[in-house]
């Protein structure tokens, strides 16, 4: 199996099948003969100046010579530079077959404290902006070093580095875009992660709950530098992971019977709060005084890290003035545009066809061949943001993001169900809509009990609420059948005001595209029982935990029956729902276990809450002239 596959098998893990399944034998038998044929390998061990040395696997193209020199591009990860031995070749090499092809020197390095690299392993290595001594490292250092290395000991490249890499890899090319060596001249984070509170395994302080059996992968320190696992993965004996969730109660269980020597569990068991645990591995914030090229990679149905793409997006355009910074959104789940796929679903979805392939081979070989290759003036023929929108299901280019030009639009919550963009008047017959929440019988997030048993969630982000919608606890407000298209395109706030029994809550708002009842099925779906008539198409959706609604930092309770305003922020979206839909949305407190449930009785510590803390609560949201529930979009033409 190569590094590629084996990074998506311990990030994506069924995927990682898809992946293989799509490809060919014979176009599997094509990629490893090409690189066997057309690249040499080495395995070295490279040191940084703290002297710890970090596994490194150089493939150098065979026709390098003084007269032909190649660029280097560089992955590190904390997956593995599998497979390991000089005689041991990657079956498809950098990040696509075009690139392979077109060739480049491709290395791939295992960061400290991972499989064959020295070292301490340690989850989002906080950055240090000055480094006063040699004992003082960081991803930022490790990458400058590692770079100043391969320029001095690898024969025949052209004087250019870059780096990529997705997920954990993309955060370390974000990592690494810090280090400000001069012979970097771009990174491609893809899907990179930006801040543990809000990304991954937190979404708004709420506990990610689907990601429970990733922890032996992150949590448990190697003895010693090795090429083979060394962490064992849960055995949970079933596949139904709602009830398997259940069995376990409150997390306090998890620590108990699975996780009391995770450290990784056990650095979130004991920081529940944005304290300064978290605030040091915010990567947000020392995202400036980049120099190179950056073109950041994300999906719109990415279950894992959304946030990131976004808001590194963001930062480095606001505190980097003037340098190069592109981002790409397309409708792919975590890491689907590096697999290809002829027909691309997501969930039921069909967006067309090979739009990985296109991703690949017009958007990121043309990157890097510009500034790694060509003349690396900026002028890439690349637009500042290239961007598919998820209900047209087209291309979408612009020249700024977010766009200036978007129209603030609110969709007010009215008493009947109703979401209009006019706001409640003082006619409204019921002033709020109430609901029981009850943490005993949670929302599942998903219909398909068996996808929570991986390590990581997939699917959800367009699947059909249907399923929802019929319950109690979920509350629903849809406009009227659209008589025109509309497409949101930017940024999402909601702002609920709310009442509870309890004093605390959760609240998912979920932003759902209703396909009209004629809507036929397309020829692709992956399920003969689910028809698109009537189908509630996710589009976009998040949590929020009442206790952090004023700060990270500080929780507080709520006060029972008072009216509190709950405000948040979705992320982004590029949707055009079409004429003859409605934009629906939902509104529920409970959304498991893609996350953990809220005990609804304030206690200091989620992790460390008993059985009997978790109670029933009422749930109001108020849609009145004075106290009006919303979600402001952006409106675009």
């Amino acid at each position: 199996m190569n590094r590629f596959v084996f990074s998506f098998f311990v990030c994506i893990l069924a995927s990682s099948f898809a992946l293989i399944a799509q490809t060919s034998p014979a176009q599997v038998a094509e990629d490893s003969a090409f690189v066997r044929e057309n690249y040499v390998k080495t395995e070295v061990s490279i040191p940084m100046r703290d002297g710890t040395k970090l596994f490194t696997t150089i493939y150098a193209p065979k026709d390098a010579s003084e007269t032909n020199k190649y660029p280097i591009i560089m992955q590190r990860t904390c997956y593995s530079v599998e497979p390991y031995g000089a005689d041991k070749y990657e079956k498809l090499l950098s990040p696509s077959r075009t690139m392979m092809r077109e060739k480049y020197i491709v290395v791939y390095q295992d960061v400290r404290g991972r499989w064959m690299s020295e070292g301490t392993w340690t989850n989002m290595t906080p950055h240090l902006p000055s480094k006063k001594a040699k004992t003082e490292v960081d991803e930022a250092s490790d990458t400058f070093d590692t770079i100043e290395w391969l320029l001095k000991n690898v024969k025949f490249h052209n004087g250019r580095v870059g780096q990529w890499g997705i997920s954990y890899p993309g955060y370390y090319a974000i990592a690494g875009a810090l280090a400000q060596h001069p012979a970097l001249k771009a990174s491609s984070p893809q899907a990179p992660i930006a801040d543990f509170f809000f990304d991954d395994f937190h979404h708004n302080g709420a506990m990610t709950l689907g990601y429970f059996m990733a922890y032996p992968l992150f949590g448990v320190q190697k003895p010693k530098p090795t090429s083979e696992q060394w962490y064992e993965w849960l055995k949970p004996g079933t596949r139904d992971g709602w009830q398997f969730q259940m069995d376990i109660g409150p997390l306090k269980n998890a620590t108990e019977r699975y996780y009391k020597d995770n450290f990784f569990w056990n650095e979130m068991v004991e920081h529940p709060n944005y304290d300064d645990f978290w605030k040091k591995r915010n990567l947000l914030p020392h995202l400036k005084n980049i120099k190179h090229a950056v073109m950041i990679v994300g999906g719109w149905f990415d279950a894992e890290d959304l946030y990131g793409p976004l808001n590194i997006y963001k930062t480095v355009e606001k505190n980097n003035p003037g340098t190069y910074n592109t981002i790409v959104m397309g409708p792919f789940g975590h890491g689907d545009w590096a697999r290809d796929q002829a027909h691309h679903l997501h969930s039921n979805i069909y967006f067309g066809d090979s739009i990985s392939t296109f991703y690949q081979r017009d958007i990121e070989a043309k990157f890097f061949r510009h500034f790694l290759k060509e003349a690396g003036d900026g002028k890439s023929g690349l637009p500042e943001a290239y961007m598919f929108d998820t209900g047209k299901k087209i291309w979408r280019t612009f020249n700024e993001y977010p766009l200036k030009s978007a129209k603030q639009t609110k969709l007010y919550f009215h008493d009947g169900g109703k979401l209009a963009q006019t706001p409640p008047d003082s006619t409204a017959k019921q002033p709020f809509t109430e609901y029981v929440s009850d943490p005993a019988k949670p929302v599942p997030y998903t219909e398909d009990r068996t996808t929570l048993m991986g390590i990581t969630m997939r699917k959800y982000m367009s699947e059909d609420q249907r399923f929802a919608s019929q319950r109690p606890d979920v509350l629903t407000f849809q406009t009227d059948t659209l008589t025109e298209d509309m497409t949101l395109g930017g940024e999402i706030t909601a702002a609920l005001k709310v009442a509870t029994t309890g004093t605390d809550a959760d609240w998912v708002v979920k932003l759902i595209d209703v396909y009209p009842g004629n809507e036929p099925n397309h020829a692709y779906m992956p399920h003969k029982n689910i028809v698109l008539g009537g189908y509630q198409q996710m589009v976009r959706s998040e949590i929020m935990r009442s206790r952090f609604r004023k700060s990270f930092e500080k929780p507080e309770p709520l006060k029972p029956n008072e009216i509190t305003p709950i405000t948040f922020r979705l992320q982004d979206v590029l949707h055009t729902f079409k004429k003859g839909h409605r934009i629906m949305i939902q509104v529920q407190s409970t959304w498991f276990p893609a996350f953990d449930r809220n005990p609804q009785k304030y206690v200091e510590n989620i992790y460390k809450a008993n059985a009997e803390d978790f109670i029933k609560a009422t749930h109001r949201v108020y849609h009145t002239k004075n106290d009006a529930s919303y979600v402001q979009v952006e409106v675009i033409e």
